[in-house]
Formats: structure tokens, sequence, C-alpha cells
């Protein structure tokens, strides 16, 4: 597996995202609230294979550096979680992420500014 530090890689992960349209993408530092990751990305599709398209273009392009997932889940549902350890991927619907509201649930963790790494409209 490459090395990449949990910055680089959720830097990586951001910019793919970004690349796909993905809407609403926001980080949040959590390594201080847990230990389990150190960062939740987290990113609202437009509709099912916007969701898939996503996660796909994340795991094809991160592979080819040698990086893999732990664990993906929810390829098919309004939710998918990718799992790469220190980053924690997490592609919603839009109603989902409403619904589940991880922002508010980790309210107290870091929100990172990731201005730099996406493209401005």
């Amino acid at each position: 597996m490459s090395e990449m530090s949990a910055k680089e890689l959720m830097e990586q992960i951001v910019k793919l995202a970004d690349s796909k349209k993905a809407g609403d993408i926001t980080v949040l530092h959590v390594g201080e609230q847990t230990t389990l990751t150190d960062y939740f990305v987290i990113m609202t599709g437009m509709s099912g294979p916007h969701l898939r398209a996503l996660s796909e273009e994340i795991e094809v392009k991160l592979k080819e550096k040698g990086v893999m997932p732990h664990h993906v889940e929810g390829v098919t549902s309004s939710w998918v979680l990718m799992d790469y350890t220190s980053v924690v991927v997490n592609i919603f619907l839009e109603d989902a992420r409403e619904m589940y509201a991880l922002e508010r649930l980790w309210g107290d963790a870091e929100n990172v500014n990731i201005e730099a790494l996406v493209v401005k409209e």
C-alpha cells in the first residue's frame, strides 16, 4: 500500500469528488473526538448513479496510487460509506444527508477549510 498521510488522502478524495461534481463537500477533522478515523469527508450526490460514479471514481483513482479501502458499503442505497481507515468518506443523497446530519452529530469537530482544493465556479 502506498504511504500517504491522512491529510494527503483527505485532500486527494476532496479533489476527486470535486472533479465529479459532488455537492456541498464538507471535511470534518474528528481525530480529537474519536480514535476510529482522522477525517470525515461528507458530500452529496444528485442521484443513485451519481453516488456510484463518485464512489467508483474515488476507489479507482486511489487504487491507482496503491491505496485500497478497508471497507465499502451502501453502494445501492442513499448513503455510500468508504472506509480508508484514516479517512471515512460519506456520500449521501440529499434527503439521507439531512436525515443523518453528520455535521450536527459531530458538531464539536473542526470544520476543515477546503477552499484551495475545489474549483471555483
